[in-house]
């Protein structure tokens, strides 16, 4: 009889452990396509993504429902700062991610969360300018090219449409914070965004790649990574971060609080931080990713090919990173909505 209920217990617990299933919130095409088949093979864990198209998506979803239904986000940095203030994330357990000794030494220490208390990182990277060098005569150095570009550019220039990186171009432009507060600072950066936006051939935070390739775009505000994919099609594509700066944005990987399923989200991170799967990932979606032990694995010809792949941690951490603006993030998301109904 007691062997019965031994054996019982133990079916009941294997069954429980197979129930078992991670939902991950992520970007689409943000991971490579088998990293959850990978997982599940090396842990016997199931995942699957839900995917989201912005921070603010997300961001809603988790702030409506309690985080409830979800395991893993990834989110900026920002956001992340914002989850947890709002009590929505749970500690990260450093025990049981040991590949968090793989990160670089200023990874461990971002302004956001210094010690990766509540998020680990991904893959970060700065906002640039992204054209093409065959049909660009001069190569593009500052915001300003961008936002007031020469007569022949007009009509074939595109920007992130995203609040933060969007804003961002003009905080930047005008030699401001990128985390600017102050209204008129805001208001300023508004005010060029308009003018600038009577230059664009549109708003693009997914094509402008494909754009480049095609040439209907010849300039355009990109993140380094993204940047990439164009380059991968096109070597006459260049990527550069104007004079003025750029911002250090950092994505993030977070557990939730609501999470009934956290050592499973924690091998999860722990597997996206080994070294291999580091070198995988960044080789997979040519953004960086701030695993030493990572960047050392991939194949020097990618970064050859790639230049800002190679940017080391101590280029990155000179720019300004992006933070949590509290409730001066209402103002920007007015600010933005003026820029998108202007004419």
């Amino acid at each position: 009889m007691a062997g019965a209920l031994g054996l019982g217990l133990w079916l009941a617990a294997g069954a429980a452990a197979a129930q078992e299933k991670l939902v991950i919130s992520n970007w689409d095409a943000y991971m490579p396509p088998d990293l959850l088949e990978r997982f599940q093979a090396a842990t016997g864990i199931e995942a699957e993504v839900a995917v989201h198209a912005t921070n603010e998506e997300i961001m809603g979803k988790v702030t409506a429902s309690g985080g409830k239904g979800f395991d893993v986000l990834f989110v900026s940095s920002p956001f992340a700062e914002a989850l947890h203030q709002l009590g929505l994330t749970a500690p990260i357990d450093h025990a049981q991610v040991p590949n968090l000794k793989n990160l670089y030494p200023e990874a461990q220490q971002l302004a956001h969360d210094p010690g990766n208390s509540f998020s680990v990182p991904y893959t970060w990277g700065t906002t640039g300018l992204c054209w093409r060098s065959d049909l660009v005569p001069t190569a593009p150095t500052s915001w300003m090219d961008l936002l007031r570009p020469a007569d022949a550019l007009k009509g074939k220039t595109t920007m992130l449409a995203t609040d933060r990186w969007l804003l961002g171009a003009g905080f930047l432009a005008e030699g401001k914070s990128v985390n600017a507060a102050d209204q008129a600072d805001i208001d300023a950066a508004r005010d060029l965004l308009i003018e600038a936006k009577r230059t664009l051939l549109s708003y693009d935070d997914t094509t402008f790649y494909s754009k480049l390739v095609s040439g209907e775009a010849v300039l355009v505000h990109a993140w380094d990574g993204w940047c990439n994919y164009g380059i991968g099609e096109n070597a006459q594509i260049k990527y550069a971060v104007p004079k003025e700066g750029s911002d250090l944005w950092v994505d993030t990987m977070v557990i939730t609080a609501a999470s009934e399923h956290k050592e499973a989200a924690h091998k999860f991170i722990d597997f996206v931080l080994d070294p291999s799967n580091g070198a995988w990932v960044a080789s997979n979606i040519l953004y960086k990713v701030p695993s030493k032990a990572a960047m050392d694995a991939v194949d020097p010809a990618l970064l050859q090919q790639y230049p800002n792949l190679a940017m080391p941690p101590a280029e990155l951490i000179k720019f300004e990173q992006l933070r949590d603006v509290g409730p001066a993030q209402k103002a920007y998301a007015r600010a933005v909505s003026e820029i998108m109904a202007a004419k």
